[in-house]
């Protein structure tokens, strides 16, 4: 279960809105992207031992199914405790059916709120800022929250930890055709310690418009005022209410420690290459709920588990879901030595999105946030084979 960080979205735009508009000629210019090709080599054959040994996968992509998705902040008309409130609808086996709101706090932690239909994992919200402050069941007076081709339907009422009455009400009824897109959500520094690295492809993404729009936001009968978007989008003020009827979120690679097997059934479609004595990983791909994610190595990645001790080779990745939401790219690095391995990952070349229209070349352009926020995230493991059995130890950690 993952979300936005909403004061961190608000600054981007903000940045956006004092762009001088003499540069939208360069922006033409950095939307002519062009793939490179990747000119790293692959690991010479030398560097594996002369042993057939079985293929491990230190990498992993757990989809964490949300049926939608809807974010409201009023933090510059804010509430003792909260700022903003994110309405989460799930159907499925892992979280059960239900409602989901998550508070956001002016200290930065979470309050969560939901049905007791449902069964959160209070560990997956570590990946905001400060973390979870409570979680707890309630019952919803109303929860109405439905997305349509002309905007939001919502209308959600509970009682909060303070035994105060809450109330979001947005009814949308605006006929002008909305333009949605595809998006990969600006995590930023949502996530002080986190456990995994958040991919969250927002499909069908808008914004709540401004005209024909009812809105209501009430703590312990007293209205908050939504924040608005500063700039016009696609000809319409909005306000700074965001929503996805298609949320595709990913956990990249959550830590661990301990065991880990050989490839023998696998979730995933795996491609290989073989390099000599090894088998190397071209790329694994997922599919679930409708839509594919793919994490693709140049050159493959090497069989760990057969590389000589004293070795360090570098190369290259992607991932991807589809291409609307773009990709994104870095590094990864393996060094040999004493017997472990270690392995890290770095997306140093950040996010590479689809930008198809002239708002969105220069939402990106000049927010370069949107592209960077991956670069700042690194993934480390050690490996190391004990009485026949390979060990990983990984974690996660901000730069």
């Amino acid at each position: 279960m993952k979300f936005f960080h909403i004061r961190y979205f608000y600054g981007l735009i903000i940045k956006v809105m004092i762009i001088p508009i003499f540069y939208i000629t360069l922006i033409f210019l950095l939307g002519c992207n062009t793939d490179k090709q990747n000119n790293a080599m692959k690991t010479p054959p030398a560097y594996y031992k002369q042993e057939n040994l079985p293929l491990y996968l230190p990498f992993s992509l757990h989809v964490d199914p949300m049926e939608k998705l809807l974010l409201v902040n009023f933090e510059k008309d804010p509430d003792r405790v909260y700022i903003g409130f994110e309405p989460q609808y799930f159907k499925d086996p892992e979280n059960g059916e239900g409602l989901l709101v998550i508070a956001w706090r002016k200290d930065m932690h979470i309050d969560v709120y939901h049905e007791s239909t449902l069964f959160p994992d209070p560990s997956k919200f570590d990946i905001a800022g400060k973390g979870l402050g409570c979680m707890q069941v309630v019952e919803f007076q109303k929860k109405k929250f439905e997305i349509f081709d002309n905007g939001v339907s919502v209308d959600i009422a509970f009682t909060d930890k303070f035994q105060r009455k809450i109330q979001v009400l947005i009814s949308e009824s605006n006929a002008k055709k909305r333009k949605p897109f595809g998006l990969l959500a600006p995590m930023g520094d949502a996530a002080s310690n986190p456990s995994s690295m958040p991919l969250v492809f927002l499909y069908d993404f808008y914004f709540v418009r401004r005209n024909q729009t009812l809105f209501n936001v009430i703590i312990d009968n007293r209205e908050h005022h939504p924040d608005k978007l500063p700039i016009p989008m696609d000809g319409a003020w909005m306000y700074f209410v965001r929503y996805s009827p298609d949320p595709f979120i990913v956990t990249f690679n959550p830590a661990q420690a301990g065991k880990i097997y050989p490839v023998l059934e696998s979730e995933y479609v795996i491609e290989l290459e073989k390099n000599g004595n090894g088998k190397e990983i071209k790329s694994l791909k997922k599919t679930t709920k409708g839509h594919q994610i793919s994490l693709t190595f140049f050159p493959a990645f090497p069989q760990f588990n057969l590389i000589q001790d004293g070795i360090m080779t570098t190369g290259k990745f992607e991932i991807m879901a589809e291409e609307s939401t773009g990709k994104v790219k870095g590094t990864y690095r393996i060094k040999t030595e004493e017997g472990k391995v270690h392995i890290s990952i770095n997306p140093d070349a950040g996010w590479e999105p689809k930008a198809d229209r002239l708002s969105l070349k220069f939402l990106y352009a000049f927010a370069k946030t949107f592209k960077n926020w991956p670069k700042s995230y690194e993934w480390s493991a050690t490996l190391k084979e004990e009485n026949g059995n390979w060990h990983m130890d990984s974690h996660w950690k901000k730069l």
